[in-house]
C-alpha cells in the first residue's frame, strides 16, 4: 500500500477519502495519512475522520506519498490549477482515483490527479486530463474530451464529441449536446442545456443556455491568465491518444509511469 494524501479538506476533499475508503474496501490500495490544507485555523482538526496534517509545505516531509488536489468551487475554480502549479510536483507523484462503482469504457485515457466518483460512467474512448473532477453520476459518452482543471459537477450529461477546454466547470444535471465545446475557463449553470459552442471565459445558463455575462475569475497570483488551447488541439498536459499506454492496475487506481520533467500528464489506458 502507498501513502496517501489529499490536499483541501472541503467537501469535494472529504467525497474522495469516501472514494479512497470504497476503493481499499475493494483491492486494498491506499495508506491514507489525512488531508493538508493551507488555512491555519484547521491544523491539529479533523474531518471525515482524518486528521488535517498541516499545509501543503508538510509533503517536504512525506517524499513517498502520493497526493490529489480536491479543490475548487463555483466561485474559484481556478483554485486547483492554482495550487498545481504551485506544488510543482511531477506526474508521477499524483495519485488517478476512480470509485469502484464508476464504470470506465474501453479506450477511456485519464490524466493523472484525475478524481471519478460514485455512479460516474464513460462509455467509451472518452479521453479526460490531469486533475480533473467529475462527481457522482455523470455521463461522458462516446469521444468526449476533457482538458486538464476541468470540474464536471452531479449528474451531468455529455453527448458524443463533447469537448471541455482547460478549466471548464459544467454544472450539476447540466446537458452539453453531442460535438459542443464549451471554451476555456467557462461556467455553465446547474440544470442548464447547452446546445451550442461556449466561448472562453463566459458564464452560460438557461434552457437553451445562453451567455449571462464573462466569468468572474480570480486573478492568478502571477498576473497572467489561462492560455486558451488552438483550435484543434490538445492542451499542453491533456491526454493525447497516441501516448497512452494500455492496462488498469486494478480496481480504483491508475499509476503513471515516470515522465520527463516537462511532461504535464502521463495518461494510461483503462477499461476493457
Amino acid at each position: 500500500m502507498r501513502d496517501l494524501v489529499i490536499v483541501g479538506a472541503g467537501g469535494f476533499a472529504r467525497e474522495t477519502a469516501a472514494a479512497v475508503r470504497a476503493i481499499n474496501d475493494s483491492r486494498p490500495t491506499w495508506r491514507l495519512r489525512g488531508f493538508l490544507d493551507d488555512d491555519p485555523v484547521l491544523h491539529g482538526t479533523a474531518r471525515a475522520g482524518l486528521p488535517i496534517l498541516g499545509g501543503t509545505d508538510r509533503l517536504a516531509d512525506l517524499p513517498d506519498a502520493a497526493v490529489v488536489v480536491c479543490v475548487g468551487s463555483p466561485r474559484d475554480y481556478r483554485a486547483r490549477r492554482r495550487i498545481v502549479r504551485r506544488l510543482a510536483l511531477p506526474p508521477q507523484r499524483y495519485a488517478t482515483l476512480v470509485h469502484p462503482r464508476a464504470e470506465v469504457g474501453a479506450g477511456s485515457v485519464l490524466g493523472p490527479g484525475t478524481v471519478l466518483l460514485a455512479g460516474v460512467v464513460l462509455t467509451a474512448d472518452v479521453t479526460v486530463g490531469a486533475h480533473v473532477a467529475v462527481m457522482p453520476h455523470a455521463v461522458l459518452t462516446h469521444d468526449d474530451r476533457l482538458h486538464d482543471h476541468v470540474t464536471v459537477a452531479s449528474g451531468v450529461r455529455l453527448g458524443g464529441g463533447a469537448v471541455l477546454r482547460p478549466g471548464a466547470y459544467v454544472g450539476a444535471g447540466a446537458l452539453v449536446r453531442e460535438g459542443v465545446t464549451v471554451g476555456e475557463w467557462s461556467l455553465v449553470g446547474m440544470g442548464s442545456v447547452v446546445l451550442r459552442d461556449v466561448p472562453p471565459g463566459e458564464v452560460w445558463a438557461g434552457n437553451p443556455a445562453r451567455r449571462l455575462r464573462a466569468a468572474d475569475l480570480p486573478a492568478e497570483p502571477d498576473g497572467t491568465g489561462p492560455v486558451a488551447a488552438e483550435p484543434g488541439q490538445v492542451s499542453a498536459g491533456a491526454a493525447e491518444p497516441g501516448r497512452v499506454r494500455p492496462e488498469p492496475d486494478g480496481p480504483g487506481e491508475v499509476s503513471t509511469p515516470p515522465a520527463s520533467i516537462g511532461e504535464l500528464t502521463v495518461p494510461k489506458l483503462v477499461g476493457s
